[in-house]
């Protein structure tokens, strides 16, 4: 598969199907897979902070989770086909599980929020089999956790830790398994749950669903900072490579 870089993280060039497809092969082929949605912050983050970028570098594959990304790769003149989102992303496997009967487990949010999650997918997703869950609330050094859910062989296994500690867990974590797909997905657990809202369609078509977020969630605005640093940076590549 292709890829665009940017500032040192490449991101696939697929479309949201075409990724759901290949996920769903990896699935079928009992593929062991890392999987990053990363937006602008993320970027950064790992810009910042060299241990992260391991992380990263890492993955299977890293998708572009945001507007940012997609305008970045068009200012490098590297176009991307579309956004392809975290939470979305998710969603689509969870249809796929259902679908399949796949085997999956949730690993992240409060207990509270995880178990209305769990509810809310139960219900949306009747034929998917939820093979454990456990709250985000534990030592990232603590085998365990691991050792529980390798044992339950799951398919798909949701990390929703927040980066950088989901992909920290991931990658501390993903040589003790045998197979299943492996996702920080952040705060979906939340969305599914309903506690914190998805944007109205129309924000989301706009590719202001970041603005959204933000009034949804004000104290996200020190987060936001980030982008502007970021712009810089992809400008200052787009010059440096003339």
């Amino acid at each position: 598969m292709n890829h665009v870089e940017i500032l040192g993280v490449p991101f696939i060039h697929s479309t949201r199907n075409e990724f759901i497809d290949i996920l769903h092969r990896r699935i079928k082929q009992q593929n062991k897979t890392f999987v990053v949605t990363a937006n602008p912050e993320i970027v950064m983050m790992a810009n910042e902070n060299k241990v992260f970028m391991e992380y990263l570098q890492t993955a299977d594959f890293i998708t572009p989770d945001g507007i940012g990304i997609v305008k970045a790769a068009g200012w490098l003149n590297k176009p991307l086909p579309e956004r392809v989102p975290g939470f979305d992303t998710m969603k689509d496997l969870l249809s796929l599980a259902n679908e399949n009967q796949y085997r999956v487990y949730f690993l992240g949010a409060k207990q509270e929020v995880l178990e209305q999650c769990i509810h809310n997918v139960s219900n949306d997703f009747p034929k998917m089999e939820i093979a454990g869950y456990h709250n985000g609330f534990f030592d990232l050094d603590n085998p365990q956790i691991a050792e529980e859910i390798r044992e339950l062989k799951p398919d798909l296994i949701f990390v929703a830790l927040g980066a950088p500690r989901q992909e920290q867990w991931i990658y501390q974590n993903i040589a003790k398994f045998d197979k299943g797909i492996f996702m920080g997905v952040g705060g979906s657990f939340d969305g599914i749950a309903g506690v914190v809202p998805r944007a109205p369609e129309i924000w989301q078509k706009l590719n202001i669903e970041w603005l959204y977020r933000l009034i949804q969630q004000p104290t996200r605005w020190k987060r936001m900072l980030a982008i502007p640093r970021f712009v810089f940076k992809v400008l200052l590549q787009k010059t440096n490579k003339r």
